[in-house]
């Protein structure tokens, strides 16, 4: 396997487990502190909106937000100029979980970059935003079917 992709592959493996530990403290399973971090931006999304602000799935946030409904961290109700749309609200439980999560996050990403100078920290971020850029564009990409070896 590639260098970059093995370390990148184990480097992600080993934060999930990191983010899913810090996260469960809150309650939550991983990703909904992504969902509730929308939510805390802006309020009162669609699931579609929300979806599209995570580049996942709107089933995957429906089926979420069902779970963090019934969890008390948010409410559904429609839209009230719009009855076919289902907007996604915070309770105060919700809310409250702005602070706690986002020290969470905080605390997880200086423990993980703590042996990395100011430089190197800013070099990782710019790189990192342009590989996300280039993986983001590959689905787009025409596929070369050539073998390596040229045949």
């Amino acid at each position: 396997m590639p260098e970059f992709l093995d370390l990148h592959s184990k480097a992600s493996k080993a934060l999930r487990v990191a983010a899913e530990t810090a996260v469960r403290r809150h309650g939550l399973h991983l990703g909904q502190d992504h969902l509730l971090a929308v939510l805390w931006r802006q309020d009162g999304r669609t699931p579609g909106e929300v979806a599209a602000a995570l580049n996942v799935t709107t089933p995957n946030v429906v089926k979420a937000a069902t779970r963090m409904a019934a969890a008390g961290l948010l409410t559904r109700r429609r839209d009230d100029r719009d009855n076919r749309l289902v907007r996604l609200w915070l309770t105060d439980a919700g809310r409250a979980l702005q602070a706690p999560i986002e020290k969470e996050r905080r605390l997880l990403e200086e423990r993980v970059t703590a042996d990395l100078t100011d430089a190197e920290r800013e070099h990782l971020l710019s790189a990192l935003t342009k590989i996300h850029r280039s993986a983001t564009a590959l689905p787009d990409a025409p596929v070369d079917r050539r073998d390596s070896a040229g045949t």
